[in-house]
């Protein structure tokens, strides 16, 4: 028992001195194979400058210079290569892209740009001026479209304003009157009626009521007797009144009794009035001459309704009735 307990620690003994040895045979050979790998590297990292100098020596000698370069491509053409002559690489023996020639080439590029930029706001101007073409061009098409319908809604306008004013039918008789008035008024002339001078009938007609101021007469319209300083014509509605002397115009008024009446101021302290008038063609302050129109003959008021149409004529001198009978031609 005891020897074979003895071998087997032998065995135990000789296996673990085999194992250290594997082991350390095996750490050995690690390494100096990771030695040599890092010796390797940093062979790699060294730079020979020996051999750098050798190559620039055969490149230089091997290069082309600029003259042989110039020579080259102008036998080759520039036809079909992008190529500058008068600018040279970097390495060559003729540099020439000096600080004025990138100035100059800055320079263009600038100009270039300038030039772009006008070009684009020329552009835009050119096509704001269009759109404004375009636009004054639809708003004069639009008004054209739109004034035969303004003229057709003027024309209606008209009409029915004509439909409710009377004064619409006798505007341009208005106005040649209004003319005529002018004319007289800037001549200006003297007035001077003298109680010799006479009178034309301001419209022919047969006297309904005549002058009295000695006694009363008879009013069928109001069924009483009493005084009349004036002669009451009897006319047809629309007829024309003119004037019976020259004079002034110094009122245009309305009264109760007689409707719208005109005053005319004849000189020397006589004045005439007509009464039961309407489309007045004078106005204050204008000069008429005898048988010039002032009106026309209106409808009676009511304080001469059973007389019938007529005209109101009165003569008087500083305010005093007189007879026009006694003028009257």
């Amino acid at each position: 028992m005891g020897r074979r307990n003895r071998n087997s620690i032998r065995k135990e003994r000789i296996i673990m001195l085999t194992s250290s040895v594997l082991v350390l045979t095996a750490l050995t050979v690690t390494g100096v194979f990771v030695r040599r790998n890092n010796n390797a590297e940093k062979e790699d990292y060294v730079v020979d400058f020996e051999a750098i100098e050798k190559s620039d020596t055969l490149t230089a000698e091997n290069m082309m210079s600029g003259e042989e370069l110039d020579t080259l491509f102008a036998e080759v053409g520039t036809d079909d290569l992008d190529y500058d002559p008068s600018f040279q690489e970097a390495n060559s023996q003729n540099v020439e892209n000096t600080e004025d020639r990138l100035t100059a080439k800055k320079g263009i590029k600038k100009e270039n740009k300038l030039d772009k930029d006008a070009e684009d706001e020329r552009a835009e101007t050119d096509t704001e001026r269009e759109i404004s073409i375009k636009s004054e061009d639809t708003i004069k098409e639009k008004d054209k479209q739109q004034e035969p319908e303004k003229d057709k809604k003027k024309e209606a306008e008209e009409q029915a304003e004509g439909m409710f004013d009377e004064s619409v039918d006798t505007a341009k008789t208005i106005e040649e009157e209004e003319t005529a008035e002018a004319i007289s008024t800037t001549v200006q002339p003297t007035l001077d009626f003298k109680e010799e001078d006479n009178l034309v009938w301001p419209i022919v007609g047969d006297v309904l009521i005549n002058y009295s101021m000695d006694q009363t007469v008879f009013f069928p319209t109001l069924q009483q007797y009493k005084y009349n300083p004036a002669i009451v014509i009897a006319a047809n509605q629309g007829e024309s009144i003119t004037a019976a002397a020259d004079g002034r115009v110094t009122s245009v008024s309305y009264d109760p009794t007689i409707g719208n009446m005109v005053v005319m101021d004849l000189g020397n302290g006589y004045e005439l009035t007509y009464g039961q008038l309407e489309n007045i063609t004078v106005s204050e302050g204008s000069y008429v001459t005898v048988g010039d129109g002032i009106g026309t003959v209106a409808s009676p008021t009511k304080y001469y309704s059973v007389e019938g149409t007529n005209v109101y004529f009165k003569l008087t001198k500083d305010g005093e009735p007189v007879n026009p009978m006694t003028k009257l031609q």
